[in-house]
């Protein structure tokens, strides 16, 4: 009774060792609330303030011009004692129909403070897909080759060594490695060709690693199966093996997208233009779509808050760009989330 009641005391008595446990969960805790709070503050303070600029109190409660329109410099006068503001458009043929009253006038002029931003969502989607697509075939077949068909050994070892520490370059390197290689060297020019395959070598090694793994985790059994009833080894893995990856691989795919969305360092070098009137479709020729440069919403965030004075009129333009941007984002990515989750619930085993 004795000797149980001493062991019972020894064991219930916290330790130094359980004691520093606790304050090491703590601490681990605390850093992810802190995260957590600094994230969150972060995206109500882009929700609240470009929300503001997006929604609308009055019919038709969205600001559509700021969605449908291109970015235009702000002209600001006064006339009978009230301050006028217009887009450079809209004031040049005031302008025209009142030169009379505007002699002498005063006019302030602000860059990319009117307008809208629809050419910035049309470029930012068309790189996302377009990287994403390309990047997605390229790393699917090198991962088939890494998981079925590659022999373990030093060059194999080696290979997925490098696919590793690609992943940790600055995005600045893959742009200008894009800008040497695709823009000079192959002379695309600063066209959606240059920023998709840029882009797309960007994140390989993101997708490459997961697709492996996620080829790796599909049952030998299925492999053994098929090749036991006849089938090649190119129809057992497009058939019973790259299927039920599927939901890993879009996995990946969720990753680049976030990735590829949020770069401007590669774009800038690549693809993107400060100002462009022309949409890439407005050409005469189908394969010139490849070779136009586009605005992107990434690069348009950063011109605005960092290359040209900041004043009133450029705070909405800041915070609504940014609100549009991460909708733009999340609702690309949620399309691959849902993807994925019917995909997981057709494969299954």
């Amino acid at each position: 009774m004795n000797s149980s009641v001493k062991t019972a005391g020894i064991y219930g008595r916290p330790t130094a060792a359980k004691r520093m446990e606790q304050v090491v969960m703590w601490m681990l805790r605390l850093c992810t609330y802190f995260v957590l709070i600094c994230a969150a503050t972060i995206f109500i303070d882009i929700g609240w303030k470009g929300g503001a600029v997006i929604f609308k109190t009055s019919a038709p409660f969205i600001n559509v011009p700021f969605l449908t329109e291109a970015p235009e410099t702000l002209s600001v006068f006064e006339r009978d004692g009230k301050k006028v503001t217009m887009g450079d458009k809209a004031f040049r043929e005031y302008k025209a129909t009142h030169e009379t009253e505007m002699k002498g006038v005063r006019v302030e002029s602000y860059v990319y403070s009117a307008g809208g931003i629809f050419p910035n969502i049309v470029g930012t989607v068309l790189l996302v897909a377009g990287s994403i697509f390309i990047a997605l075939i390229l790393g699917v077949l090198s991962a088939v080759y890494l998981s079925e068909y590659a022999t373990e050994g030093p060059f194999i070892r080696f290979l997925r060594l490098s696919i590793v520490n690609l992943a940790g370059v600055p995005s600045i390197v893959f742009g200008l490695f894009g800008f040497g290689m695709f823009v000079i060297a192959l002379d695309f020019g600063v066209s959606l060709l240059a920023g998709w395959l840029t882009m797309a070598f960007m994140v390989l090694p993101i997708i490459i690693t997961a697709s492996e793994e996620a080829l790796k985790g599909v049952p030998k059994g299925y492999r053994e199966g098929s090749l036991a009833l006849g089938a090649t080894k190119f129809q057992t893995i497009m058939t019973n093996v790259v299927p039920y990856a599927l939901p890993g691989i879009l996995t990946s795919s969720v990753l680049s997208i976030a990735r590829v969305a949020g770069e401007t360092a590669p774009i800038m070098f690549t693809a993107a233009f400060v100002m462009r009137d022309e949409l890439p479709w407005q050409v005469q020729k189908f394969t010139d779509f490849f070779f136009q440069g586009v605005m992107a919403l990434p690069y348009h965030i950063y011109v605005v808050a960092s290359k040209i004075p900041q004043n009133a009129y450029t705070r909405d333009v800041q915070y609504g760009t940014a609100f549009v941007f991460l909708f733009t984002v999340a609702a690309i990515a949620a399309t691959a989330v849902i993807l994925r989750t019917r995909l997981r619930k057709k494969y299954k085993w």
